[in-house]
């Protein structure tokens, strides 16, 4: 049985949510009297929209291909091809960060450098954590 969100936790996991994680969130709703579980907290961002980490973080390539609504292997390729710097996390994960995605968009290969302007700038800006 689920317990139903009140509008007090809703506008408190909306004002961290871009700068916690779901553990600090937790932590912080526990202070002020509420008993939420990391789990819930990070399946109640996800439905409101929100990331469930905090924008500090590197993305991996899904997560890029997923906001900039590009195929997962296009990410890839870019990381194979050297084009975009990540870091190695397994045999086929990635992990790129913020730093490089920002290089990367600021100065991109010729070859793809039509398909990056056609990219939704609001997207990029939200990956690169400015302000649009």
């Amino acid at each position: 049985m689920s317990i139903k969100w009140t509008n007090e936790e809703l506008a408190i996991i909306e004002a961290k949510a871009e700068v916690y994680t779901v553990k600090q969130i937790a932590s912080f709703l526990k202070r002020q009297g509420y008993q939420r579980t990391p789990i819930a907290i990070y399946l109640k961002l996800n439905s409101l929209g929100y990331s469930a980490r905090p924008t500090l973080d590197n993305y991996s390539c899904k997560e890029v291909a997923q906001v900039l609504q590009l195929n997962f292997s296009t990410v890839t390729r870019w990381v194979k091809r050297g084009w975009l710097k990540a870091t190695r996390r397994s045999a086929r994960h990635y992990q790129i960060r913020r730093w490089h995605l920002k290089q990367f968009f600021e100065n991109p290969p010729q070859s793809i450098k039509k398909r990056i302007t056609s990219l939704d700038p609001e997207a990029i800006n939200y990956l690169l954590g400015r302000k649009a």
